[in-house]
């Protein structure tokens, strides 16, 4: 595959992914008051870009690839990534393969092959205040020895971690005390996906058997939102805006090929169903401004799409060469973050659709129209009673 500015290969299998929040990235360029003596002009030094963050590598054993933190950096007016890293942090023999970013900007926590681990921000105060990551003091003694945890999801204040296990054991701790607020054995027979409503009232998890809606204040089950004849769920989200047009979208399949659906939050009841590509969703995800859908597919095409009436608005035709690993928006809805098991990330950028010309055509027309009718009553062409009405 060709090298774009846009989409860069770093080497190692990509799982997990997402963008530094701009909370973190504010304090990265926050002077000291040393600096401020120093020299006045660091002061009004200009913010260090944008920046995401990967999870990934080649596992347990002998592969040569390391497991890896990697943060690269992006540049929205040129449309460029980094061609190295800017920072890479080592995980030894354990591979990160899940990830959740805080959105407060406090950090990230990693799923590890058994156990979960938490990760700072780490400023570089060199001249070009760099970002990176290092391995926190804090341990998340609750998720210590608990097995491979497959989602991990913060709420929107990031005062809720929601935890979901390949045993199919939920958790939902709060956050930053680790108190549990909802542990379920088996609240599937493995947990594949989490997503917190925008008020984090409620929880929808997605694995094997039927979406299953949990009312987080009460600790309890409160919906089973069940399948279609040969439907099996994939990836689950709400609607990140609260109001009284929530719904929640969930990725189905079916043979003949990927569906999304809409459901109402307050019925649980299903609205819509659409097929919108062919081949199997291994990767799913809503813009903050709850404006378009992502999707992902096992052959490495990505698709952006109306979350309004579904329809397809972009193709990127084989954005990877392998099955599309994750998928992440930027904060402003202006880029779309995608990343693989070929190695490869790339960032898309959102062009806005372009609007119909139909209102154009329809001026055309009725200004075609009064000139031919002006003509027509000028020249005495038109029916009496009207032509004596025109004038």
């Amino acid at each position: 595959m060709a090298e774009f500015a846009n989409s860069k290969n770093y080497g190692v299998p990509i799982y997990g992914a997402g963008w530094v929040p701009p909370s973190a990235l504010r304090s990265a360029v926050e002077p000291s008051v040393d600096d401020e003596k120093d020299d006045g002009d660091k002061s009004s030094s200009s913010a260090p870009g944008n920046y995401v963050v990967l999870a990934g590598g080649g596992g347990e054993g002998n592969s040569g690839i390391r497991n890896a933190l990697i943060v690269a950096q992006f540049d929205f007016d040129s449309n460029v990534l980094s061609d190295e890293p800017v920072a890479r942090l080592g995980t030894g023999g354990d591979l990160p393969y899940r990830m959740a970013v805080h959105p407060g900007g406090e950090g990230l926590i990693c799923s590890l092959p058994k156990s979960c681990r938490w990760f700072d921000w780490d400023f570089q105060t060199d001249e070009n205040r760099s970002l990176g990551l290092r391995s926190s003091e804090k341990v998340l003694e609750p998720l210590e020895d608990v097995g491979q945890q497959l989602a991990l999801t913060f709420n929107n204040e990031g005062s809720l971690l929601a935890v979901g296990g390949e045993d199919g054991k939920l958790r939902v701790f709060k956050w930053p005390s680790m108190e549990n607020i909802l542990d379920q054995a088996n609240a599937h027979t493995s947990v594949k996906d989490l997503d917190f409503s925008p008020d984090g009232k409620f929880l929808a998890s997605v694995g094997s058997g039927p979406c299953r809606i949990w009312d987080v204040s009460k600790s309890t089950s409160v919906a089973s939102l069940a399948k279609e004849n040969d439907e099996i769920f994939g990836y689950c989200r709400f609607t990140p805006i609260n109001d009284e047009n929530q719904v929640l979208y969930i990725t189905t399949m079916r043979d003949q090929g990927g569906s999304i659906s809409k459901w109402s939050t307050t019925t649980w009841r299903r609205i819509k169903s659409k097929r919108v590509v062919r081949d199997p969703i291994c990767a799913f995800n809503i813009s903050p401004n709850g404006k378009l859908l992502a999707i992902g597919t096992i052959e490495g095409d990505v698709l952006i799409v109306s979350s309004n009436n579904f329809q397809v608005q972009n193709v990127v035709k084989k954005a990877h060469l392998g099955l599309v690993t994750t998928l992440k928006f930027s904060e402003d809805s202006r880029a779309l973050l995608s990343a693989s098991l070929d190695s490869r990330v790339r960032v898309t950028i959102i062009k806005e659709e372009k609007k119909s010309g139909l209102s154009l055509w329809i001026v055309i027309l009725v200004l075609l129209i009064a000139i031919a009718v002006y003509y027509a009553a000028s020249n005495g062409i038109l029916p009496l009673e009207l032509n004596s009405i025109l004038k």
